[in-house]
């Protein structure tokens, strides 16, 4: 396996184009990137793009989605020309989670939410990166408190697997300012004031000086805002 604290030093100036590559040329179809179609992911995807345009990129559909994010799919689509595999979750799962909790059981409670997303999240996550050795994200350290100590690389444990996010480093402003330069197609929901945008019923817009993770399980203290597809990984 990649000596991860090795490869760290060796990309941790490197710009996320350069980043990208050396996984990419090393991986080929063994490294994805998992979409959820953030302006960071959009961001990832025009550069994966540039650099091998057979690049694998996959997305997770909770069934849950806003509107605009499934339109967002296609547009992304047709914008590069490209394919985006979509991953289901286990349609017996999710039928014996709501007959037990109900439709909306993620307002009852921090675990009844965890529930749901595994159902719906980490359970099909598993299967798409269970013949994958590289995962790349569109994680920032800037997004909140439970990602502050991102790395550029790091090994994902719950999952065996190398896990890369590229713009780790990065700020929001520059996101913005590569999405306008680039001419890359964005969620329209950005425009009505969300930052984070994830299943409908559990996302809402941050007011004005909110922070970046604010309208996501806006029930929850911020140490439990993770859906369970992002838990803590090792550097080394």
């Amino acid at each position: 396996m990649e000596n991860i604290y090795e490869i760290n030093k060796l990309l941790k100036k490197e710009e996320p184009e350069t980043i990208l590559k050396y996984f990419i040329d090393k991986y080929g179809s063994r490294a994805a990137l998992s979409s959820s179609f953030s302006i960071e992911d959009q961001v990832i995807t025009h550069m994966l793009v540039s650099i091998n345009n057979h690049s694998k990129i996959f997305t997770l559909d909770t069934g849950r989605l806003p509107y605009e994010t499934y339109s967002l799919i296609d547009r992304t689509r047709e914008h590069y020309d490209i394919e985006i595999d979509v991953y289901f979750p286990n349609s017996n799962q999710v039928e014996d989670m709501v007959k037990e909790k109900g439709v909306n059981l993620f307002y009852n409670s921090i675990e009844d939410r965890k529930r749901c997303c595994y159902v719906r999240k980490v359970e099909p996550l598993k299967r798409a990166l269970s013949n994958l050795d590289v995962w790349i994200t569109g994680l920032r350290r800037e997004q909140s408190v439970t990602r502050e100590d991102l790395n550029i690389v790091e090994y994902d444990e719950n999952y065996q697997i190398i896990k890369v996010n590229p713009l780790c480093n990065w700020m929001e402003e520059q996101v913005w300012d590569f999405i306008k330069k680039n001419n890359i197609p964005y969620n329209q929901l950005y425009k009505r004031g969300y930052k984070s945008i994830g299943c409908a019923p559990c996302t809402r817009p941050v007011e004005n000086g909110g922070s970046i993770r604010d309208g996501r399980w806006w029930w929850e203290n911020p140490a439990t805002k993770e859906c369970g597809l992002h838990v803590k990984s090792k550097i080394g």
